[in-house]
């Protein structure tokens, strides 16, 4: 798989740009290259000589998006109930990128990731940081770092999935705002903020 810094004329950008699209639209078995290219105003060749596979390319896209994410919404593992409230935030604003997120947990066969795989890589680096508040006595040591970064993103996007059962209208705002609310609570109850 490319490396970001390779990845950068003009044909890569268009290609990347339009595959995250695709991906967010239809996720991974339901894209199609043949709309990546023509979307990207390329030949379904050029997208294989930039990315390997599909799949390759969906890591690529996941990664930026990962990435992004991060750089939007740094972890503080000293004060989780704030970092889910901004993950919802986030998320909330962002459904696109959430969703392409969530068709990688959905198709990508478990435990099948290449070593450099960025999504991976990302998981690693924010267990350790839990872990290291842990051991600093910021978060309760009894918990595992993983089950502490799985629990609470999962509360954080509990309703950026539900659109649903999210109303329309000016009802939409004051409903988002109570459903952060509870998220911020309930993270709080499990893994208070550090004194």
């Amino acid at each position: 798989m490319p490396s970001r810094s390779s990845v950068t004329d003009a044909t890569s950008d268009r290609i990347v740009s339009a595959a995250t699209a695709e991906f967010a639209r239809h996720g991974i078995a339901g894209a199609r290259v043949e709309r990546i290219a023509k979307a990207a105003r390329t030949s379904k060749e050029r997208v294989y000589a930039y990315f390997r596979s599909k799949e390759a390319l969906y890591r690529f896209v996941a990664g930026r998006e990962l990435a992004a994410m991060a750089e939007a919404v740094p972890l503080d593992p000293t004060d989780l109930p704030d970092y889910a409230g901004r993950m919802h935030d986030h998320a909330i604003r962002h459904p696109d990128r959430h969703r392409l997120m969530m068709w990688g947990q959905l198709e990508l066969p478990a435990g099948e990731a290449p070593s450099d795989d960025p999504v991976q890589e990302a998981l690693r680096r924010k267990i350790e940081q839990v872990g290291e508040a842990q051991r600093a006595g910021h978060l309760d040591a009894s918990w595992e770092p993983e089950d502490i970064l799985v629990f609470v993103s999962q509360l954080a996007l509990s309703w950026a999935g539900q659109t649903d059962l999210v109303p329309a209208g000016k009802e939409r705002d004051d409903f988002l705002a109570a459903r952060r609310s509870a998220i911020v609570a309930a993270v709080q109850r499990l893994f208070p903020a550090a004194a």
